[in-house]
């Protein structure tokens, strides 16, 4: 069975940092893409990053320069960096892992309030 568990999220105040994680089991985790998705209150579920089998990254205009996703295949473990956090950063954070089939984990609120 296949699950992702993400972790890390809590309230931090604006210009603060938090490291997401998301700890895989039950797949080949070094043979998937995974993503890091979010979603704000009354918004669409919005991708921000992506790192490949292979390491490559990309992301979303809204994130970039900001936050930084990483993984380490033999901790079958991606993370997701998040610094200079502002409010309209408040969402719920999922990750997601996909190859031929498509996972997601249960999410993880990440607030950011004064």
């Amino acid at each position: 069975q296949v699950q992702l568990v993400e972790s890390g999220g809590g309230l931090v105040q604006p210009g603060g940092s938090l490291r997401l994680s998301c700890a895989a089991s039950g797949l080949r985790f070094s043979t998937y893409t995974m993503a890091w998705y979010r979603q704000a209150p009354g918004e669409q579920r919005e991708l921000i990053a992506v790192i490949t089998s292979g390491g490559r990254t990309t992301y979303s205009d809204s994130v970039k320069g900001r936050f930084t996703i990483s993984r380490v295949n033999n901790k079958n473990t991606v993370y997701l960096q998040m610094n200079s956090l502002q409010p309209e950063d408040t969402a719920v954070y999922y990750c997601n892992g996909a190859r031929d089939d498509v996972y997601w984990g249960q999410g993880t609120q990440v607030t950011v309030s004064s």
